[in-house]
């Protein structure tokens, strides 16, 4: 059995890094967290205590840490994302990527593991450049109901494309009785497009891929459209499912900021087969 690794997570959230790293059999001597948000801190220490919270990122030197044999991040995507600021780096969210760098620099940890989503070629470039690893990018949607394509920057070996498990909303449903037939609330149905239930016009089909989860609480109004035309939100539980994070995982939390949480998190299972190649490189 390989040793236990050391990990320090950027950005860390709620900690799907720590997930993804048990479910993928390796084994971590300590897990150290760089996290501001209070409510994810809190999710992470309920479900992992021995977590070390480092706080804020641009506070984190590598003069205080153990050796690092991982670092793990998913540096903020605000400047970066379809809908975002439409900034990129010149986003001070955004531009926290730099720090991801300056710890790598500092850490020179064995391997390392940066996320982020799908973004114009002028700013990839110069993340890829930054990083010295080309993206790969993957699709949520071939290991969850969720389509999710997020770039990924690592030197694990032998990362391929996960395979397609043909999971759909109709897999991660917790009661379909609960469908209610349209009410007042239909004033959100515009006419010229009925598919599309909410003010986002996004609506979720039972049976198809629903879209991706977001990073805001507006993830309470993701509809889920039945097939006898009957409609509901999507629950926490199932949110918790499109993230592949286990059921349960955020109710120390209230259920909008769960889904927020969740939102800004990753797809479990994508991370786990990443991190899978730490098996045969002598990390873990």
């Amino acid at each position: 059995m390989k040793k236990p690794i050391t990990v320090l997570s950027l950005f860390d959230g709620i900690s799907c890094g720590r997930l993804a790293l048990d479910r993928a059999g390796i084994r971590v001597k300590s897990y150290l967290s760089s996290e501001i948000d209070p409510r994810a801190i809190q999710v992470t220490q309920t479900n992992f205590p021995d977590t070390v919270q480092l706080g804020d990122v641009k506070d984190v030197s590598s003069k205080d840490l153990p050796k690092i044999d991982l670092i793990l991040g998913g540096s903020p995507c605000q400047g970066f994302s379809s809908i975002g600021t439409g900034k990129g780096l010149d986003d001070p969210r955004s531009k926290l990527f730099y720090e991801f760098v300056r710890l790598l620099e500092e850490c020179r940890p064995r391997h390392f593991l940066l996320e982020n989503v799908r973004m114009r070629k002028q700013w990839l470039d110069i993340i890829t450049e930054s990083i010295g690893v080309e993206p790969i990018r993957i699709n949520s949607s071939l290991v969850s109901a969720q389509n999710r394509v997020r770039i990924y920057w690592t030197n694990i070996p032998n990362v391929t494309q996960p395979e397609d498990l043909g999971i759909t909303l109709g897999d991660v449903i917790e009661d379909p009785e609960e469908f209610r037939t349209p009410g007042s609330w239909t004033k959100y149905v515009p006419k010229s497009r009925p598919k599309y239930v909410d003010p986002y016009n996004r609506c979720e089909i039972v049976g198809e891929k629903s879209t991706s989860l977001r990073t805001n609480v507006n993830n309470g109004n993701m509809w889920v459209r039945a097939q006898s035309g009957k409609y509901r939100n999507l629950t926490t539980v199932e949110c918790e499912r499109l993230q592949t994070v286990p059921v349960g995982y955020t109710d120390s939390v209230s259920p909008a900021q769960a889904k927020k949480l969740l939102g800004n998190g990753w797809t479990v299972d994508v991370i786990s087969h990443i991190v899978q190649g730490l098996q045969c490189s002598g990390s873990a």
